[in-house]
This record gives structure tokens, C-alpha cells and sequence, in this order.
């Protein structure tokens, strides 16, 4: 029971304490001293929605703890941009950062891996504290004074899903905790400090697709109810480009499809660093301006995309309809086919380029693109296939790596390698999908469903209690729904060219629901027009509900994933 109560009613004494993190009080112990002696800080971040956010978090955090101190921080940051230096941390920034003063480094979203750097502080007498939590090397973590990772051998700190941002957050609750004068301070930041990181917290960790189970469900939960005060003025200007009203209910959807895309298009398509001096503007104007920019980049993002989207499409209907048809996993690059002109794609899209492709085939997918005799990709994969695993099988295979860079997780990766060593990679990470069955196991299409429901029985009782069940996400997905024998209550409308408008009803209530089905794989249209489906038949459904809360023709909603006259390849879970 308390534990369902916990679940339905995240609130913030359900965090845990950041000191139970291992190396937690000397990563503070360091901060503290930094600040007194007034020493230079430097926060390395990333480029991404989760780097950037956690760089904007501990900044804060490390100037208010100051504050508190009766001392002024020089906090610094660096945003590495991802076409000129790529991911990680370089050791040639690091020896920039000496030459400007900095005494001590703090990494977030990054560093985990980054042995070398780490052995540069320490030769040029720089203390460093390492904030990740990408997955460990099997021979352990870099040297540095501090290493917070919950991930890393030896840590028992009792969640381990954290995105970068959480476990940067982490630093920065126990140092703003560390430093609180009295109660009434404490209090302030129980009540309103930790809540306000957690908006912008919420936001990474929905972007960075981290389970939204245990902690990460309590974040989330909190920072969208949060987002509905946004005080900083950058934070303002993006959701109103966004088009995400404040005053009505924000979801995890909210974020992932239109807030984070927008900041993600800062390190896709410029420099990053715009986004923390979007979320630190305190100017209105200057705010505006940066939230406008990114607003443009994300435009041009998806310009960007769509063009490398129609090549990679292409590909695709040409490779399905070959006898052979896709291997177990896609690997493509932008290297074009023999009498094709050079386009190139570019390297801030190839991860949702991955993910457009994985979507299409439901195979995990790399996508390359080469520059300067290097190629540089990212990789998607789905459930069951664990893509880190797999580059680091591939990469040791010969007398010499295959990669000169990669990292990730289980879902999401990210690599460099000579152009010439493509092909290479593809043999191998074929051959490694086969000795899986990769190839049989993607290839089935199955829609699991959580309970069969009548339409009639989706009454606003109900629609509330599925409303605590969110935020919904990776690890607490939404609930699928299978309803039986309703009635089209009119004409099919196509929308596109593959979507299909939909309206149903019950035939025993009259219940009547709007809906769409969206055409991932298959082209929803031309099954229409296969089937021959018309007003009046009757169809078994399996869909998502969605509240469309548009002030003219909101409401509840079907999202619907399969369409069809019989339910027998259908299944619910028990």
C-alpha cells in the first residue's frame, strides 16, 4: 500500500540523500575549500539537453552556496562543440584551463571514460571531480579526487538510473545543503530552491530517455509541475515558442517533443553554450534572443533532417524489397551509391537519424557521416540488444581497435572510426547481431497490451486515476489499450498520404472517440484501401488515450498502434 501511495504521489522527501553517493563528501569537501581560497572552477560539460542542463544546475548551485559563504565563486563552464571537439573531455582544454587560473575541474554528463584527461589534470596540478553516469570501463574510472557515478564499482547508492544532470544535482543539493546558515535557509531550500532545479532537472531527465521509475519518477513528476512557474526568463521565451501553455497540465510529451529538441539544436546545428547563457539570463531581451535562436536552429534542424531522411528512406524500400532484405542491424553512411551525387549529412542529426531509422525497422541502427577521412556516428538500438555491449565486442576483435572514440549506454551510443575501417564495422557488427538471432527477434512484430477495455467504460473517474499513473516514459510506459468490435462511426480521412483520422464508438453505449493512427512502418492508407474499410465496420483496436488540450477541439484522444478486423495476433499481459 505505501509503497502504490509512494508511486501515485512522488514528493520531494521520497529523494534520496545525495551523501550516500561514494565520493560525495570530497567532491563537497573540495568545492568548500575552492570557494574560501576564492580558486577558479570549471565545469566541463556536454553538448546535449542533459550536459547543458546539469552545467546550468551546479553553476547555480556553486554561486548561491557562495553566496551563503559570504563569498563571491568564480565558476566557470566549457561546452565543447561537438563538430570542432567532439565528445568527452580534451586534454588540450584542460591545459587552457591552466593557463587561465582554474584550479579545479568538475566534468558533468562526461568524464567517466576520459583517462587521459585525467592524467593531464594531474600533470598540470589540476584537482578533478568526475559527475557521469555513463557506464564504467571494465578497468574502473579515471584518477581524479573524486568520481560520483552511481554506476562505478563500490557505489551503493540505492538508485542507479541517474541521468548526468541528477547525479550533477546531487553534487549540487549536498552543497547547497552543506552551506544553508540556519533553518530558515533550509527551509527556503526544502521548499523552494530544490524544486526550482528540479524543472529544469525534469527536462534532462525526460530528453536523456533515463527509466522514469524510482527517483527519476519523483524528479519528473515534480519538475513538470514546476515548469508551470518558469522564472527564468530563457526558460519563459522557449515553452511560449514551444507553443506549451503554463497554465494548463505540462507532460513528459510536452518536453520530449517540443522543449528538447529545441535545445538539443544548439549542439546539433551551433554552439551549445547558448543554451546555459539562455537559462542564466536574467535580461529579458537577451533571453528572447537566445530562446529565438534556438527556436531557428531547431527549424533548420529539421530541414536538415528531412533531406538525409529521404535518401535514407530510399534506401531503406530498396534494401526491403531486395530477396535478402535488412541484416539483423542497420548501418548506413552517408558514402552515396555508385552514380549519386555527394550530399553529406550532418553530424548533429545522426542520432535522430538512428532513431528515424530504428522506428521504421524496428532494428537497432548506426548512421555515419564522414569528414576528413574519419567517420563520425551515433547508434539507436531496441529492447533486448545492448549497443554498448556490442561496439565494445566489435572493437576488440582485431590486433587493434576498430574505433578511435565511442561510448553510450545500452540504447544510445556514439563513435568514431578511419573511414576506410566502415566497411569493417559493418561485417562485424553484422556477424555479432546473427550469433544474437537479432535478426529473427526484430523481425517479429508483436503489439503486447495491458487489458482489454470497453469504450464505454473510459469515464472521467477513470481518466483521472490514469492520470497518476504519469509521467509516462521509458521504464513506466503508457498503458495499451485493447478495445473489440468497435464500430467506424464515420469515413476514414486520409492525412498525408499514410496517417489515417479516425472516429469510433462503442456499439453498445454509443461512446463515441477521435483518434489517429500514425504510419511508422506501414503505410496506415494503403491497408485502408487493402481492407477495404468503411463507415459502419467493425474493428478491434489497440491505442494509447491522449488528452489533446487545445482550447477549440481538446479532449481525450486515441493514439492508435493496430487496426484491424480480427484480434487473434493481439495479446494482453497479465
Amino acid at each position: 500500500m505505501e509503497q502504490a501511495r509512494a508511486f501515485l504521489f512522488p514528493a520531494l522527501d521520497q529523494l534520496h540523500d545525495p551523501m550516500l553517493m561514494l565520493g560525495m563528501e570530497a567532491a563537497v569537501t573540495r568545492l568548500h575549500a575552492a570557494m574560501a581560497a576564492s580558486e577558479s572552477v570549471l565545469i566541463y560539460g556536454d553538448y546535449d539537453v542533459d550536459g547543458t542542463v546539469a552545467t546550468v544546475l551546479l553553476k547555480t548551485a556553486a554561486e548561491r552556496a557562495a553566496a551563503s559563504m559570504g563569498v563571491t565563486a568564480d565558476v566557470r563552464y566549457h561546452i565543447p562543440h561537438r563538430i570542432r571537439e567532439g565528445y568527452g573531455m580534451q586534454e588540450s582544454r584542460i591545459a587552457t584551463a591552466v593557463e587561465e587560473g582554474v584550479k579545479l575541474v568538475v566534468s558533468v554528463d562526461t568524464g567517466i571514460r576520459a583517462f587521459a584527461a585525467a592524467e593531464e589534470c594531474k600533470r598540470l596540478g589540476l584537482d578533478l571531480i568526475v559527475t557521469d553516469h555513463h557506464l564504467p570501463e571494465d578497468g574502473g574510472v579515471p584518477q581524479a579526487l573524486a568520481v560520483l557515478n552511481p554506476n562505478q564499482a563500490g557505489d551503493t547508492y540505492p538508485y542507479k538510473e541517474l541521468c548526468g544532470a541528477a547525479v550533477a544535482f546531487k553534487l549540487a543539493q549536498a552543497l547547497l545543503e552543506s552551506t544553508a546558515r540556519d533553518e530558515d535557509e533550509r527551509t527556503r531550500l526544502r521548499e523552494k530552491t530544490l524544486p526550482s532545479f528540479l524543472k529544469l532537472l525534469a527536462i534532462a531527465t525526460i530528453a536523456d530517455a533515463v527509466p522514469l521509475t524510482g527517483e527519476n519518477r519523483v524528479i519528473a513528476s515534480i519538475g513538470l509541475r514546476e515548469l508551470r512557474k518558469p522564472s527564468q526568463p530563457g526558460l519563459r521565451e522557449l515553452m511560449e515558442l514551444a507553443a506549451i501553455d503554463a497554465s494548463q497540465p505540462i507532460s513528459a510529451t510536452d518536453v520530449g517533443f517540443r522543449l528538447a529538441p529545441r535545445i538539443n539544436a544548439a549542439g546539433r546545428m551551433d554552439i551549445a553554450s547558448d543554451v546555459v547563457e539562455m537559462f542564466l539570463a536574467k535580461d529579458v531581451e537577451v533571453a528572447r534572443g537566445l530562446a529565438e535562436k534556438l527556436h531557428r536552429l531547431n527549424d533548420d534542424r529539421r530541414a536538415t533532417e528531412a533531406e538525409a531522411l529521404r535518401e535514407i528512406e530510399a534506401r531503406l524500400e530498396k534494401s526491403m524489397a531486395s530477396s535478402e532484405g535488412l541484416p539483423g542491424i542497420v548501418v548506413l553512411d552517408d558514402a552515396p551509391e555508385e552514380g549519386q551525387p555527394v550530399k553529406g549529412w550532418h553530424r548533429g542529426v545522426v542520432g535522430i537519424l538512428a532513431s528515424r531509422v530504428v522506428d521504421r525497422t524496428g532494428k537497432p541502427a548506426l548512421v555515419m557521416t564522414h569528414e576528413d577521412g574519419l567517420a563520425y556516428g551515433s547508434g539507436r538500438s531496441v529492447k533486448g540488444f545492448h549497443l554498448l555491449d556490442a561496439l565494445t565486442a566489435v572493437h576488440s576483435e582485431g590486433n587493434e581497435g576498430l574505433f578511435t572514440r565511442f561510448g553510450g549506454h545500452a540504447h544510445a551510443v556514439g563513435f568514431s572510426l578511419p573511414s576506410e575501417s566502415v566497411a569493417e564495422l559493418r561485417s562485424r557488427m553484422e556477424l555479432y547481431a546473427k550469433s544474437r538471432a537479432l535478426d529473427e527477434e526484430a523481425a517479429e512484430e508483436t503489439v503486447e497490451c495491458d487489458a482489454e477495455l470497453r469504450l464505454g467504460e473510459i469515464t472521467p473517474d477513470f481518466l483521472s486515476a490514469l492520470e497518476l499513473l504519469g509521467p509516462f516514459g521509458n521504464g513506466n510506459p503508457e498503458p495499451l489499450w485493447v478495445s473489440r468490435g468497435v464500430r467506424l462511426a464515420q469515413a476514414l480521412k486520409v492525412v498525408k498520404e499514410r496517417h489515417l483520422r479516425l472516429s469510433v464508438e462503442d456499439p453498445e453505449g454509443g461512446v463515441r472517440f477521435g483518434g489517429m493512427a500514425w504510419s511508422r512502418r506501414s503505410n496506415w492508407a494503403e491497408r485502408a484501401q487493402e481492407n477495404g474499410w468503411a463507415q459502419g465496420d467493425r474493428m478491434d483496436l489497440v491505442y494509447r488515450l491522449r488528452h489533446n488540450r487545445h482550447p477549440d477541439f481538446g479532449g481525450w484522444e486515441l493514439e492508435v498502434l493496430d487496426l484491424r478486423n480480427e484480434a487473434t495476433e493481439v495479446r494482453t499481459e497479465n
